[in-house]
This record gives C-alpha cells, sequence and structure tokens, in this order.
C-alpha cells in the first residue's frame, strides 16, 4: 500500500489534477491512499478572509467570493454544469457561511481551524470527483474522523493510539475496493471540532496514515526535482540529494527547509517507511529518498533562510542575572503562546530568542513578557542557517548584513541578520 500526499502547487488548476490523475494512473496496481493540500494559495486566501472575519473588516465578502470564484472556475474547466461536484462543493461552502452569518465570539485559533480547513475539503471533493470521471474508481473519506487530536487549535496533538484504531478499523477494506482521497493539514476533536496540524501539515497527515498503516512508503509530489541543498527561488546552483538520512531530514526540517513540514520524519523512522520527494511534473524521475541512509558525504552545504523573524531580548527588571528560575518563566509564556523558538542565547544579563512573526501570536508574546521582564526586539529579520558549512560561506552570505545573533557547531551555524 503506497501514500500519495499532493500539494497546493501540483493542483492549483485544472491542469494540475489532471496531471495528478495521470500520476495515479501509473499505479493502478497498487493499494493507494491521496492526501490532497488545498488549491493554490487557497490556505493563504482563508487567512486573510479568518483575519478579516475575526476584525469584523468590510471586505469579508469580498475575500470570500474571490475563494468560491477560484474553485467554480476550476470546477467548471473540469466538468459538465450538472456534475454532483457542483452540489458537493456548494454543501462545503455552507460551513464557511454559517460562520460568517454570526459575528465572531470564539478565540481566533479556534475560528482560524474551522474557516481555514475547508480549503482541504474542498480540494479533496474536486480531486475524488476527477479521479472517478475518468475511470478511475475513488472513494472521499473525511480525515477528521480518523486523525484525532486535543483542542490546541492550528496546533493539533495527535492522539496516536485513537487515531490508529480507527484507521485500522476502516481504511484496509477501503483500500482493498478503491482508491482512497482524504485531506491533509486536518484533525478532529472528541467535540467534532475540526483542528489543524501546523501550516503546512499535510506531509505530517500523510505520515500518520502511513505508519498507522504500516504503507510500503511516502511519496510527497512536489514542483521541484526533489530535496536539494538549497532554495532554487533565492540561489543559484542547487544540488538535488539522491538519498538522505532520517537524521539529516529531520534536521533540515527543524531549521525551516519548507520542502517537508518538520513533524513528517519522526512517525516514518519509528515504523522504517521511507519518503519519497518527487516532482509531479516528471514522475518517473528517482526525487529523493529519505531512509536509512548512513555515511552521508555532503560537498556543498544545505541552506535554510527564514524570514519575518524577530530577535527579543528579555531582562530581569531588577538587573539581576538571568536565573534558571526566570529561564523557565520566559519558555513557559512561550508554551503558553504556541510560539516555537528557532534560536536562542544566553548572556549574564540577558535572554535573546528569535522566532517567527506571527502577529496575533506575537502582540500577546509581548505583553506577557512586558509585565515580568525588560522586553526590547528588532523585527524583519533573517535567520540563516547552515548545515555542513565552511566559513567563508558564512562571511559570504552575511556580507553587506548587520548581524545581530550568531551561534557555530561543528556541523551547523545560525546568524540572525538585518539588511
Amino acid at each position: 500500500m503506497l501514500v500519495f500526499k499532493f500539494g497546493g502547487a501540483s493542483v492549483k488548476d485544472a491542469a494540475g489534477i489532471a496531471n495528478l490523475a495521470q500520476v495515479v494512473k501509473k499505479y493502478t496496481h497498487e493499494q493507494l491512499l491521496i492526501v490532497v493540500s488545498a488549491m493554490g494559495k487557497t490556505t493563504n486566501a482563508l487567512e486573510k478572509l479568518t483575519n478579516a472575519y475575526f476584525n469584523q473588516a468590510d471586505d469579508v465578502h469580498e475575500l470570500y467570493e474571490e475563494v468560491k470564484q477560484y474553485h467554480y472556475q476550476i470546477l467548471h474547466e473540469l466538468f459538465d454544469g450538472s456534475h454532483p461536484v457542483f452540489d458537493e462543493v456548494a454543501n462545503t461552502f455552507v460551513e464557511i457561511d454559517w460562520m460568517l452569518e454570526d459575528e465572531p465570539v470564539d478565540t481566533y485559533d479556534f475560528i482560524y481551524d474551522q474557516l481555514v480547513s475547508v480549503g482541504e475539503l474542498l480540494s479533496t471533493r474536486i480531486v475524488n470527483a476527477y479521479l472517478n470521471q475518468v475511470g478511475l474508481t475513488s472513494k472521499w473519506l473525511d480525515v477528521r474522523g480518523y486523525i484525532h487530536t486535543d483542542n490546541t487549535y492550528r496546533e493539533g496533538v495527535v492522539d496516536w493510539p485513537k487515531t490508529r484504531a480507527s484507521v485500522q478499523q476502516d481504511l484496509p477494506t477501503m483500500l482493498g475496493k478503491s482508491i482512497v482521497v482524504t485531506q491533509g493539514f486536518l484533525g478532529g476533536t472528541s467535540e467534532n471540532f475540526t483542528t489543524t496540524l501546523g501550516r503546512e501539515g499535510s506531509d505530517y497527515t500523510a505520515s500518520i496514515l502511513a505508519a498507522c498503516l504500516q504503507a510500503q512508503s511516502v511519496t510527497t509530489w512536489k514542483d521541484v526535482p526533489g530535496v536539494l541543498n538549497a532554495d532554487p527561488k533565492f540561489f543559484e546552483d542547487t544540488v538535488k540529494f539522491d538519498e538522505l538520512s532520517y537524521t539529516e531530514a529531520m534536521e533540515m526540517t527543524y531549521y525551516g527547509a519548507t520542502v517537508i513540514h518538520p513533524k513528517t520524519i519522526k512517525p516514518l523512522q519509528n515504523a522504517g517507511i521511507p519518503l519519497l520527494v518527487k516532482p509531479f511534473n516528471d514522475p518517473d524521475a528517482p526525487g529523493t529518498v529519505i531512509g536509512n541512509a548512513e555515511n552521508q558525504r555532503f560537498d556543498k552545504a544545505i541552506i535554510i533562510v527564514k524570514q519575518n523573524q524577530v530577535l527579543i531580548s528579555v531582562s530581569a527588571k531588577d538587573h539581576s542575572f538571568v536565573s534558571e528560575q526566570q529561564l523557565s518563566q520566559v519558555y513557559r509564556i512561550f508554551a503558553q503562546n504556541q510560539v516555537k523558538v528557532n534560536v536562542m542565547q544566553t548572556s549574564a544579563l540577558s535572554l535573546s530568542v528569535c522566532f517567527d512573526r506571527v502577529e496575533e501570536r506575537f502582540e500577546q508574546l509581548y505583553n506577557q513578557l512586558k509585565l515580568e521582564f525588560n522586553v526590547k526586539y528588532n523585527d524583519q529579520l533573517s535567520l540563516i542557517t547552515l548545515r555542513h558549512y565552511q566559513y567563508s560561506l558564512l562571511q559570504q552570505l552575511t556580507e553587506g548584513k548587520t548581524v545581530l545573533l550568531q551561534q557555530t557547531s561543528r556541523n551547523t551555524a545560525q546568524v540572525v541578520t538585518a539588511g
């Protein structure tokens, strides 16, 4: 049994969905579980809608209409107007209609998950209908009834025993009869509310389902030839890895490499399932295999750049040394606000922490820290991480920039820069 994950770029338009079907046709002799992300930039669009609704802005219905028109345009390119999928999509949009009728009363994170999750419900309805239309027998599955999480909205924590039991009870029988198409990124609570698993979490969904089913492999289909040593949008002469160890892949994703969601690798490593990263426009290409690679040589450094970073410095109000108790307080506040630390450094009198700026979380974090500490920060920064680096490359990448924080170890260098 194989698990395929198709990201938003691979299903951004009608041609992409047709290409997905061509890829799937190559594997009709296999049992296939297909995990699909929201189409194109739908998640971004739904995030804008969520912000507008939560803040009761004037453009709520305009933003919503853009999302609807985008999906209906794709529908009309793929299907005759009488196809049942039009009703399925309309009924899915009703989940947003119900929310927008009333003023927001719940927390931002709860509202985010209920609205943004609709992107995956829409994409999978359309993909499932198209596969059946071209003769590939397919069944739509609502993953929210199978991946069970707690109530940590936007970062749902998976209840593995309950999830494993649900998946193993139903999916093997379904997969024996047809292809199964389901949503990435989503989970469900015991109260039947939707949660999401973290931004770009569809890879993690595929990993969870594969681990529960003891799949042969997971393939994530991307718009790149495999895992590269740097983002080709920003760096020339990138090289593709034919293989990577689970450990190296985890390190890369931890430091911010966006080709794979950070939580994806560990469940696959635990289950001994390889992860293949392959190009959806060239499905016969070898891509990159992530597994038990050993004694790997790195002739070129891995370069990871994260933008929109904040560097915050915290010190005691009485100007005393930073104690273990104060460090604990700072980490508690970070944890309460679900803000992940990218790099940190301590001195005698202060603690400096670099993290992604997520607006609604940053303001709350900053205000809480100010109650107990002196706080200063810089924003609009970049975090550059180098794996298997040479010092000359570090100098080259920081030339002309102001270095605000730098850490180096045997294998890894991290630099926070402005400019």
